[in-house]
């Protein structure tokens, strides 16, 4: 942020600004171009160490064996989304009103300094914090397990998992790790645990490791499943947007919406519903399911994928009724002219897609982290922002494919410079009809996904000679016991 700051600001380091009555503008040179791709690129790394690992820490925080905590931590991920929209929000407004008013360079200089502040406060924090100390390499892990299962792919693995190799409990609590109960699934990795004499870490896996690289790869179709929604988030900062920039923009006659103020519409609405979420339908969802979260993860992500076939749906009609207006003034030659429609005619797609973005975000982002095995909950989660940037590209890749198709032989293109003589109403329809495939696909999938269920079997803590009980999680409803004593824990904070 620093060197994109300085880009924007010092002379020397960008182009001079265009002359009003010239259409040429002074190229930048190789320093500006060098300077400013740096900034982009340093950040991006940066991004991609901090999303990954800030959820993932802030979910660390509470903790698994205290009900009140436990209970916390089903919220947290609806907060957490909640807190870095509200960033998001701030940016589309306040900050863009200040880059179009003021000039870029306090719009980059507040974030820079607000940036600044996060990380002193972040490490004057880190002292309080609880530390999930990670011990080898996850991908290590996870590779002598397909290893040694492929060079026993002769032996049968034993039926009674027993049989199977497993490390003593009393190693996991030196470790501070859970054990990981075997499951049917993915049979074939059995044969890594399956005893033949050998003691390599190549050769022989205990279950628990074998069950953690289970979970990473029975968590792929879901990932893959992902891809679409997150192409969806890319049309809100691309075509959304440019809609709203074909229609009248006014509120009064003194005041206009900045084109990059439009999105803004998205991420009110997902804040909003947000609150109602966590605050009423987790409730109501709970007198029926007698489920801690209300509904489980994939029925939430599933209702947001639904969600965003509506949403298509809707952007679609809505576009048809646009272009309609524009074909009665006979704008369509003229590619900056705005249709006499209000803006808030977006507002039911704009409304609709933050209602998705609750339910699908926070739902993806709590699903990679809860369903990952605990040593590798940062690559869980990030998976979950691969799949942000995975959709993007699938989304300028069906963008580029599709125009380049529907302009052959001499054909209108379904999207052109010119918004007005676009035929944008037939590729949101093609976005609903993959949407509606996607579902399918989620559904099917999700349909056999076996949640995770770990255990952390009775142990003695010879520290204090606490013994700890067992605790089971299976399939997000909890063992009878445990979600009972959740319950009760909710009906005192209620009666409180």
């Amino acid at each position: 942020m620093v060197l994109l700051t300085l880009a924007v600001s010092l002379p020397s380091l960008r182009p001079p600004e265009c002359k009003l009555d010239s259409n040429i503008c002074e190229k930048a040179s190789k320093l500006q171009i060098g300077v400013f791709y740096s900034a982009l690129y340093v950040l991006a790394v940066g991004t991609g160490g901090t999303k990954p690992n800030i959820s993932t820490m802030g979910a660390d925080q509470f903790d698994e064996f205290d009900p009140k905590e436990k209970l916390g931590k089903a919220s947290f991920f609806n907060w957490w989304m909640f807190s870095a929209f509200t960033g998001t929000l701030i940016r589309q407004t306040f900050l863009i009103h200040i880059e179009e008013n003021v000039g870029f360079s306090l719009g980059y200089e507040i974030p820079t300094v607000g940036l600044i502040i996060s990380v002193v406060i972040f490490l004057i924090g880190t002292p309080f914090y609880r530390h999930k100390a990670q011990k080898g390499n996850p991908f290590g892990r996870m590779a002598q397990v397909i290893v040694a299962a492929a060079r026993k792919w002769r032996i049968s693995a034993p039926s009674d998992p027993i049989q199977l190799h497993e490390l003593d409990h009393k190693e996991y609590v030196a470790k501070k790790r859970f054990p990981i109960h075997h499951t049917q699934i993915l049979r074939f990795l059995d044969k890594a645990a399956t005893k033949d004499g050998s003691t390599s870490a190549w050769k022989l896996c205990p279950v628990t490791q074998v069950e953690e690289t289970k979970l990473m790869i029975k968590m792929l179709p879901i990932w893959i499943a992902m891809f679409m929604p997150s192409a969806m988030i890319a049309q809100v900062n691309t075509l959304f947007v440019k809609q709203g920039t074909r229609v009248n923009r006014h509120l009064g006659s003194h005041f206009e919406i900045p084109p990059g103020c439009v999105t803004s519409f998205v991420t009110m609405s997902m804040l909003v519903f947000t609150v109602i979420y966590d605050r009423v339908l987790v409730g109501i969802f709970r007198r029926f399911t007698g489920n801690p979260r209300g509904i489980t993860i994939l029925q939430r992500m599933g209702i947001g994928l639904a969600i965003h076939v509506l949403v298509m749906v809707v952007a679609s009609i809505t576009e048809i009724q646009r272009i309609r207006v524009v074909k009665v003034h006979r704008l369509q030659g003229n590619e900056k002219a705005v249709a006499p429609l209000t803006i808030f005619i977006l507002l039911p797609q704009f409304s609709l897609m933050g209602i998705a973005d609750s339910f699908v975000e926070v739902g993806k982002l709590e699903f990679f982290y809860d369903q990952a095995p605990e040593s590798m909950q940062s690559i869980g989660t990030a998976l979950f922002a691969s799949t942000l940037g995975i959709g993007n590209f699938i989304s300028s890749f069906l963008l580029t494919v599709m125009t380049n198709i529907t302009g052959r032989k001499g054909h209108t293109k379904w999207i052109l410079d010119n918004l007005n003589a676009s035929r944008l109403h037939y590729y949101y329809a093609l976005l609903a009809v993959l949407n509606v495939l996607n579902l399918i696909f989620f559904l099917a999938v999700s349909r056999s996904y076996v949640y995770k269920r770990e255990t952390n079997e009775p142990f003695v803590d010879h520290s204090n000679g606490h013994t700890v009980k067992p605790v089971v999680i299976k399939d997000h409803t909890y063992e009878k016991e445990h979600q009972s004593m959740e319950m009760k824990m909710v009906k005192s904070q209620v009666k409180k």
